[in-house]
């Protein structure tokens, strides 16, 4: 057994990837919380397990086809967009299928999530909004621990700083204009740690909307606080890109921004719309004096 930078060798043969166990920590630690919350507003914690179950390998697939779909400036740049994915689909080094080698996407994965969980609810005869909520308070948590995987992947960084928390980032890692080591040494050249950021964020996300389920639950509508969750996420993630050097570019815009700001625009005029309505509603209702 070896132990290397991004995983542990198995017999000269067999990788399991720190990435992968990351991944796998965040979903657990999520859904147990996730199954506390659930027991707390009075469900069945069993359907945390049950949803995740269902919502794994839809989002898993959305995750990557995503990523295939949308491919990084620098995955492009080594000759591998979305054509090169799909002819190469089967390549077990970086094809469509090598999701070992990271290369997921948190757009589709919670895509993709969302589609399993809403399956999951339906055959269940289960109300979403609830649910939708506790995934709300949830998630962040995963995000927290999961940017973590990007550290040991060293990707999700930032731009050249002089801050005393940049990191540094092995030239096999680097993207232009970066991979110079005489003009940036890999010694002494710093890097924001954008996974940092996000992770750090995340947890005061969680923090808040934890605070928010169990104290004002019961002023909201379903499924606000997955809106909250949208909204909050939309703005750290649009706000990080300007920071990033390896973003997503289809015709010189960057998709992450527009699907952020989207995101962010539909969650808010969402929840503003549905208590707009439900306050005329409930003034409607009342008896003329």
């Amino acid at each position: 057994m070896e132990f290397q930078r991004e995983g542990i060798l198995l017999f000269d043969q067999l990788q399991i990837r720190y990435y992968g166990l990351i991944i796998v920590l965040a979903m657990l630690v999520a859904a147990t919380a996730a199954a506390r919350l659930a027991k707390r507003a009075g469900y069945d914690p069993e359907h945390v397990w049950g949803g995740l179950t269902w919502a794994i390998i839809p989002g898993i697939i959305f995750a990557r086809l995503w990523f295939v779909l949308f491919p990084s400036k620098s995955i492009i740049e080594a000759g591998r967009d979305t054509a090169w994915y799909i002819q190469n689909f089967f390549d077990l080094q970086n094809g469509a299928i090598a999701i070992w080698s990271g290369g997921l996407s948190i757009f589709g994965a919670v895509l993709g999530g969302f589609l399993g969980v809403y399956l999951y609810a339906r055959r269940n005869k289960m109300p979403l909004g609830p649910w939708l909520d506790i995934a709300g308070v949830a998630l962040p948590l995963a995000q927290a621990i999961g940017r973590w995987a990007n550290f040991v992947n060293q990707e999700l960084y930032g731009t050249v700083t002089t801050l005393p928390w940049g990191i540094t980032i092995d030239s096999a890692h680097r993207i232009a204009p970066y991979e110079s080591t005489i003009d940036y040494p890999a010694a002494t050249t710093l890097f924001h740690p954008l996974f940092l950021y996000e992770s750090l964020w995340s947890v005061l996300a969680f923090i808040v909307l934890l605070n928010v389920f169990l104290r004002y639950r019961s002023r909201l509508k379903a499924g606000d606080i997955f809106l909250f969750y949208v909204m909050q996420y939309g703005v750290i993630r649009f706000l990080l890109e300007f920071l990033r050097v390896d973003v997503t570019l289809v015709g010189g815009i960057n998709v992450s921004q527009v699907v952020t700001a989207i995101g962010f625009l539909a969650a808010l005029l969402f929840f503003l719309y549905r208590h707009r309505a439900g306050a005329a509603s409930e003034q409607a209702e009342q008896p003329s004096a």
